[in-house]
Formats: structure tokens, C-alpha cells, sequence
């Protein structure tokens, strides 16, 4: 009985301590303990991959080029490649054994093996001076200081054949383009001037005929009241050449006709276009009296519409001397300032209204006064313009 307990005893004890050595105290993290290294895991079966025969074709080269940035790399099995994906762009870090934000060692790559792995063939070398000369061609070269040719002249076909013969060709070529005769009829002003007083009537129109350099000019203007004589008018014949493509110089006869005394005046006048599309036109009269007069005037077409133009006028006269049978003073005679505003149905036919102001000034004013005439006044008007 004795022995039996001792038995028992003796095994209870093997059992408590069996347990208490079978803990793991690698967590503790104890002084004086070393951990034991993990046991390495197996490598992985490769697959045994069947060789196929060789095709009776011709041979081809077993050797590549090498790559300039080093030899290409075994390939590797489908294991391998599984295990190491490809992860890019892939960048270096500063240091050579430094990580990136993705945990990854580059100094442990082979980047020079990744380079082959382009679209293009990476042994091609990158010529950067032909690159760029491939570039600077045609409009992108650097501009020179060459002298430009020559302008060909006027008559630049003369080089190649007979002078005389080119010179009649032009001729011709200018009759059948631009040496033609034509002609133009042309009422600026015709209208119906209601003021104080008994109303009027003026006119003030226009004609000619030629080319494009010499014309015959015919011009007229007058005015007066209805159920009276004749206030004023004139007829002038003038030759008018152009001397730029804006002006023409003109010269003729002038001829007064109405009650005052008839007189007759050799012309110079001008007419063209000036700077800012204005119309202006000028004249000296010189009578057969020695009587010398001036006239100046200018009007602009301003367009509102294609069909409504608004048009200010103005029309300055001045004397040399008195011409007392003409109730004239010498130095300023009149100034006339007029608004029209017209639509044009047509070019050829435009229906007007507006306002005109007419004033004497001067010593042809004291004439007027000491006559018992009016100096000034304002009419409303009402016309037509048209040329055919």
C-alpha cells in the first residue's frame, strides 16, 4: 500500500510538469532569450515545360544584340513572375538602398532590364542633334538677313518679248477694261424750301461724261420763290482731268443767268474725295469784269442703315471786292448749313427731308439791311435726290 502511493504521487507530478515546460514565452520579450529563426519554407516546384522540336525552316540567329544599357535578363518561369509583380513606374529614391512610398528596394532591381521592356527597340540610338534638325525646317528656320528680290517693273513681260508689240496688247487690254467712255446725270439737291415769307424752290445738280482721267463736267445751282422771278442761278462747263485717284482739277466757263446782271467767269475748280470719306469741292470765278469769286462747300454721307444716310452740308462764298449791282460786299458773302436725311428706295432715287440755314454776312449784310431784306432764315425742306 505504501509502495502504491508512492507510485501515484510520482506520476501526478509528471503530469503538472509536462504542461508548464510546453509554454511559448518568445512574447515576453525577455532579457538574455533569442528567439529561434523560423524554419525556411520550401521553394516551389518548378513546371516542367516540354520542348518542342525545332520547324525545318531556315536558321535564325540565336544571338541578340546587347541592349546599351546592359545584357537582357533569363526570362522567368510563371512562378517567378507571379511571386514578383511588376509595379510602374518605378523611380528611384534618394540613396541606393532606400525604400519608396510602396515598400520597395530599387537597389535590388534591374532597371537596366526593365528599359528593353518598351514598345519600341530600345538598342536604336537617339540622335538628339538630328532630332532637332528634323524639326527646324520650313517656316521654323531662323529668320535671315537676306536682301529680298528685286519688284518686278510695271512692264515686266517686255523682258520676254518685243516691246512694241506689248504696248499695243496693253492698249487694247485698257479699251476693253477700263478705257471706255460713260456718264452720269446727277440731282443732289432738288427740293421745297418752306420758311417766313413766301417759299421757295433750289437746285443744285450735276453731269458728265468720259473716262476714267479726262471728262466733260456740267454743273448747275440756283434758287428762288415761287410766284417771282428767278433769285439766282448759274451754269458751269468745265474739262476735268484726274490728277490722283481722289481729285480731279477742273477748269471752263462759268454763265449767270436770272435778274441780277449777267456776267461770265472763267473757271478753276477742284473736286474729290478728302480724308474721312468727305466730299468737297471748290472754285475760283474770275469775270469778265475783273470781278473775282470764291466758293468752297463739303458734304458727308453718314449711313445709319444700308437705306437711311444722314447727310450734313455746308457751303461758304466770299468776294474780292464790292460788286454793288449784285448787292455783294467784299470778304464773306452767305454760309448755308443744311441737314438732310433721306432713304433710299434705290441707289438711283432717295425721298429726303430736313433743315437749312442761310445767313448773309459781311458788308453784303449792310447791303441787305440797308435794302430792307432779311439777312437770315430757316427753312424746313422737302426733296428728292437721284442720278440715272
Amino acid at each position: 500500500m505504501k509502495h502504491l502511493r508512492i507510485v501515484l504521487s510520482t506520476s501526478l507530478a509528471a503530469l503538472i510538469a509536462v504542461p508548464a515546460a510546453a509554454q511559448d514565452h518568445s512574447m515576453h520579450g525577455m532579457e538574455g532569450m533569442q528567439m529561434p529563426a523560423p524554419a525556411a519554407k520550401p521553394a516551389p516546384k518548378k513546371p516542367t515545360v516540354r520542348k518542342k522540336a525545332p520547324r525545318a525552316t531556315s536558321p535564325r540567329p540565336t544571338s541578340r544584340p546587347a541592349s546599351p544599357a546592359g545584357p537582357l535578363p533569363a526570362p522567368k518561369s510563371k512562378s517567378e513572375a507571379a511571386e514578383k509583380p511588376l509595379v510602374g513606374p518605378i523611380e528611384e529614391s534618394a540613396g541606393s538602398g532606400s525604400m519608396d512610398q510602396a515598400g520597395m528596394n530599387h537597389s535590388t532591381m534591374n532597371h537596366s532590364a526593365m528599359s528593353g521592356m518598351g514598345a519600341q527597340d530600345s538598342t536604336a540610338p537617339h540622335d538628339m542633334a538630328s532630332m532637332g534638325a528634323m524639326q527646324m525646317t520650313g517656316t521654323a528656320l531662323p529668320a535671315g538677313d537676306a536682301l529680298p528680290p528685286p519688284v518686278p517693273s510695271d512692264h515686266y513681260a517686255d523682258r520676254q518679248f518685243p516691246a512694241a508689240e506689248m504696248a499695243q496688247s496693253r492698249d487694247a487690254m485698257m479699251r476693253d477694261q477700263g478705257g471706255n467712255s460713260f456718264g452720269l446725270i446727277a440731282l443732289n439737291i432738288f427740293e421745297y424750301q418752306a420758311h417766313h415769307g413766301r417759299d421757295g424752290y433750289r437746285w443744285d445738280g450735276e453731269g458728265w461724261y468720259g473716262g476714267d482721267i479726262n471728262r466733260l463736267w456740267l454743273k448747275s445751282e440756283g434758287e428762288g420763290q415761287f410766284g417771282r422771278r428767278l433769285d439766282s442761278g448759274e451754269v458751269q462747263v468745265l474739262y476735268s482731268r484726274a490728277i490722283d485717284p481722289y481729285f480731279n482739277l477742273q477748269a471752263g466757263v462759268r454763265q449767270d443767268f436770272g435778274p441780277s446782271p449777267k456776267r461770265t467767269y472763267a473757271t478753276l475748280a477742284f473736286e474729290g474725295l478728302a480724308p474721312g470719306m468727305f466730299e468737297v469741292e471748290g472754285g475760283l470765278f474770275l469775270s469778265t469784269q475783273g470781278d473775282l469769286l470764291g466758293r468752297a462747300e463739303g458734304y458727308y454721307d453718314q449711313r445709319i442703315t444700308q437705306r437711311l444716310i444722314l447727310q450734313p452740308r455746308a457751303e461758304l462764298n466770299f468776294a474780292a471786292q464790292d460788286i454793288p449791282e449784285n448787292e455783294i460786299g467784299s470778304g464773306l458773302v452767305n454760309l448755308e448749313l443744311g441737314l438732310r436725311f433721306r432713304y433710299e428706295f434705290s441707289r438711283q432715287f432717295a425721298p429726303y427731308l430736313g433743315v437749312s440755314y442761310y445767313r448773309k454776312l459781311g458788308d453784303t449784310a449792310l447791303l441787305a439791311k440797308a435794302a430792307g431784306e432779311n439777312v437770315h432764315a430757316t427753312s424746313a425742306v422737302a426733296g428728292v435726290r437721284f442720278w440715272f
